[in-house]
């Protein structure tokens, strides 16, 4: 069994990094929402605080680091253009969608769209973690913001979803190959 370093590099950035991140909103959103309601629901302690700043700053960490590597790794691999006269365009991803009707769609909506909204989702975790550093519990006393930081939440998930779905998709029509194989375990 093997794989190429690209695909190792691809793995990373969208099952690594993206794909924990996305799993950490369901701790984030039901901790954020417990810690800032008011009430005796919104009682925390010191630690849980300190917990949930670590927690937002690794979720912001995980964001940063799928984007930054989606949009300066395995992007550059994805629009390399083959040379003229190339026939196989395997190792071209963005040129072999673009290269059947029935595929360039992918690119023309789902990648072009993708590398865009992706950037929602660091930004927003960003806010957010600044926000909860500097207000904590006290949130509760501000519904506003409350609301604003849930909203923010909300759209670096769908964001998030929503880039993850199409880098999928895209991944399987047209992957990102090549260089060097890794042998990870020999076969019978």
């Amino acid at each position: 069994m093997e794989m190429s370093f690209r695909d190792l590099l691809t793995v990373l950035h969208g099952m690594g990094f993206g794909a924990l991140f996305m799993l950490a909103f369901s701790g984030a959103i039901a901790e954020f929402y417990r810690s800032t309601a008011g009430g005796p629901v919104g009682s925390v302690d010191r630690n849980s605080q300190t917990l949930m700043r670590v927690y937002l700053v690794g979720m912001v960490v995980l964001a940063w680091l799928t984007v930054f590597s989606g949009a300066y790794i395995v992007y550059p691999w994805y629009r390399a253009i083959a040379p003229t006269g190339t026939t196989d365009l395997s190792g071209f991803p963005r040129q072999l969608l673009l290269s059947s009707p029935s595929t360039s769609g992918w690119h023309d909506f789902g990648m072009e769209w993708k590398e865009h909204v992706a950037w929602i989702a660091p930004i927003a975790m960003t806010m957010v973690a600044y926000i909860y550093g500097k207000y904590g519990t006290s949130l509760a006393k501000f519904a506003g913001l409350r609301k604003a930081v849930l909203v923010f939440v909300i759209a670096a998930f769908i964001a998030t979803g929503a880039a993850g779905a199409f880098g999928a998709f895209l991944n399987k029509f047209a992957p990102v190959r090549g260089g060097q194989n890794i042998h990870l375990m020999n076969g019978e």
